[in-house]
């Protein structure tokens, strides 16, 4: 068994995953309610999970008829979920340690974000893998960006924001608060000057969390949803974007890998981008 909590800390389960099947799914859902180009989850019998305290703080969100996903009211991270009868899927970027299981595919890639390339070697189906029989996924709404900036929004679509020109800077962020915080293996976080960025609609709708001992790290999300939202960086000249929010292409892709040193140890990097320890040189 392994533990795992949002980034609050409000919401801790147990789970065995070890006769699990995890999988990265690319499909716009977890694209924009994690905010990252992708999500890990390793879907498990119902019964393997196990609530620690906090199960009243989770909050859902109806994705369709049939789904929804679950997350902590405080922080907005993602939280396992029982969408469908017996089967509980678990976001293994808040798991502590390691789960015992690795990702044996890629899904949805026919929805994938154009700023990743899936270079790990794993199978790859454009929607869910054979023998998995469910609903299919609707798309998400996107934000209607005039041309020349980039837009972006959350899940339910109430919240959105354009960006002037390309974001330019791009990194994926393996740290710990990240992982917890994105639900995910990494962060996928662009940069931009504040002149460059201002929110469409449902700013009001805006929510954030920020980890008391942290010098500025903060979660900026969609009350409604749980989608993390760009945020203005307490002390930095610059508005952090979660690209899995982006709609449509950012204008550049992800430059380097940042605080590798505490990778998910159930996540291989594929890629050859430059990789740093800690934080990158500039």
């Amino acid at each position: 068994m392994v533990q795992g909590s949002c980034l609050c800390g409000d919401v801790r389960f147990e789970v065995s995953c070890t006769h699990g099947i995890a999988t990265s799914c690319h499909c716009s859902i977890c694209r924009k309610f994690h905010g990252s180009a992708f999500a890990t989850h390793a879907a498990v019998s119902a019964d393997e999970l196990r609530w620690l305290r906090g199960e009243e703080r989770i909050r859902r969100f109806q994705t369709s008829a049939e789904g929804f996903r679950a997350f902590c009211e405080r922080c907005a991270s993602n939280v396992p979920a029982t969408p469908m009868p017996g089967i509980a899927f678990v976001p293994l970027g808040n798991v502590e340690g390691d789960p015992g299981v690795r990702p044996i595919a890629n899904i949805f890639v026919g929805s994938k974000a154009c700023l990743y390339e899936i270079t790990d070697g794993l199978l790859s189906h454009d929607e869910y893998q054979p023998g998995f029989d469910t609903p299919e996924v609707p798309d998400r709404p996107r934000s209607d960006a005039p041309p020349g900036f980039v837009g972006g929004s959350c899940l339910c679509g109430k919240v959105a924001y354009h960006v002037e020109g390309p974001i330019e800077l791009i990194r994926h962020c393996h740290c710990s608060r990240c992982r917890r915080a994105r639900s995910a293996a990494h962060a996928t976080n662009g940069f931009v000057d504040p002149a460059r960025f201002r929110y469409v609609r449902g700013e009001e709708l805006l929510a954030s969390y920020k980890i008391p001992e942290a010098e500025r790290f903060t979660q900026t999300f969609c009350r409604d949803c749980g989608s993390p939202m760009p945020r203005a960086v307490l002390g930095r000249p610059f508005v952090l974007i979660p690209m899995g929010s982006v709609d449509g292409d950012p204008g550049s892709r992800p430059r380097e890998h940042i605080f590798v040193g505490s990778k998910a140890p159930w996540y291989e990097i594929p890629d050859s981008l430059p990789q740093h320890a800690e934080y990158a040189s500039q």
